[in-house]
């Protein structure tokens, strides 16, 4: 295949900037990257890579624009798009009278269709590449979303819900239907091209101490799948999980007695935490996903970044639509800066693209593959227009370099920022002007 050359800026990380500051990020103000068969090439300065651009490459100059790897989003819910902005209320409220209703209309293949359809539209739109995603207790939905995925070649990871109590009659399984389902699915779809599978309870009250018993099954029996749920994001839910699980000395250990702690183990929130659950999840590679807009929407509260990091625990960024607000990982960014000042923290914008591309990607496993331009590694990225809007452009010529810039796609960036994105070195989204 013929190489292709993108000329524009380029910024990547090559670790985390909390623990190297001074070397965490690469970026080339006139750099270039080359790409073959959909994998990097190499990258670096324009200057000292011109001479090897093959005479018969493909060229793209995006010069006044900035190149980066796509976005990974650690939590979304693709059935949850249509209930975006629903007016108000807490966690518990919430899930009875917008979510579970909602959720019972993807028992048909052909409407979760086309529900997956505009929710990957809006993830490229907004420059996320690869997202960690909760589809519904119906296997169909589960199907529909990565049919919708494997058409596109994304990497993509999902799971069917699990739960068996603690919701309307239409969205229960059973602990054994459940474990049956998601074998099957991740048979079927685990591996497929860059899909990956995610064992799925819903959270600790819609699971039933055997269906949770049954998800562990599933690990144990699949080592190389995902789990992803919800921990300790509303103070309601604690005391719920509480009467639920009174085996249980706190909330993660319902989760951690059936088995379901480990590196490749995502849990949306984690607000409420105890000293001990942060030193448990750090010991066993845990991963938390921090969703700001979603926890200033419900009300949930404020997750401690600089905790996190002092417990040695895992994290990165996750949207949660529909909790969430915006399918923008850069409102997402700008809301966990917030976030962070109201605790007298303040989050770099370093800290807060790395978190959303590389930092994502070692969340999910996958730094071998995406998060950066190293050679080698999967062609996904996007391309940032300065000149968005009137203001953009005007507040971006006031920057005096590429950190000031960053803060500033993050504080007032959305998706009329991202220009173009890329799926293995191909066009699959650009904006219209």
């Amino acid at each position: 295949m013929t190489v292709q050359a993108f000329r524009g800026s380029i910024l990547h990380y090559l670790d985390d900037p909390t623990t190297h500051p001074d070397s965490a990020r690469e970026y080339f103000d006139d750099g270039i990257l080359l790409l073959k068969n959909g994998k990097v090439l190499a990258v670096g300065d324009y200057q000292n890579l011109v001479e090897r651009i093959p005479a018969d490459a493909i060229r793209k100059d995006y010069s006044g624009k900035l190149i980066m790897p796509g976005f990974v989003d650690m939590h979304t819910h693709y059935p949850q798009t249509e209930i975006i902005a629903a007016y108000g209320k807490q966690l518990l409220d919430w899930l009875n009278n917008y979510t579970f209703p909602t959720e019972s209309k993807f028992y048909h293949y052909d409407y979760a269709k086309t529900v997956a359809e505009i929710f990957i539209e809006e993830l490229l739109k907004n420059g996320t590449t690869t997202a960690m995603v909760f589809t519904t207790v119906h296997p169909q939905s589960t199907h529909a979303f990565f049919d919708t995925a494997w058409e596109q070649d994304l990497r993509m990871i999902a799971g069917k819900v699990m739960m068996d109590r603690n919701a309307p009659d239409y969205l229960l399984d059973t602990p054994e239907s459940s474990y049956e389902e998601s074998a099957r699915l991740i048979e079927e779809w685990h591996g497929k091209g860059r899909l990956s599978y995610a064992v799925t309870p819903r959270f600790a009250p819609t699971s039933s101490p055997m269906q949770l018993h049954y998800a562990g099954r599933l690990l144990a029996e699949y080592p190389d799948v995902y789990l992803q749920s919800h921990l300790a994001e509303n103070k309601d839910e604690l005391a719920w999980v509480a009467s639920l699980f009174p085996d249980a000395h706190d909330y993660l250990n319902a989760y951690e007695q059936a088995g379901l702690l480990g590196p490749k183990s995502i849990y949306a929130h984690g607000i409420h935490l105890s000293d001990s659950a942060c030193q448990r999840l750090a010991q066993s590679g845990s991963v938390l996903a921090h969703c700001p807009t979603s926890n200033l929407f419900l009300g949930s509260g404020l997750f401690q970044m600089s905790r996190m990091t002092d417990h040695g625990v895992r994290f990165a960024l996750g949207t949660d639509i529909g909790g969430g607000t915006s399918f923008s990982m850069l409102r997402t960014m700008a809301e966990a800066y917030k976030v962070q000042q109201l605790q007298g923290h303040s989050l770099h914008p370093d800290n807060a693209f790395y978190h959303a591309t590389l930092g994502g990607a070692k969340a999910l496993s996958l730094d071998h593959c995406i998060g950066n331009f190293l050679p080698g590694k999967e062609a996904d990225f996007i391309v940032l227009d300065p000149s968005t809007t009137p203001l953009m452009h005007f507040r971006i010529e006031h920057c005096q370099d590429i950190t000031e810039k960053l803060f500033v796609f993050a504080t007032l960036g959305d998706d009329r920022l991202i220009l173009a994105t890329y799926i293995l070195g191909h066009l699959l989204y650009h904006k219209e002007h």
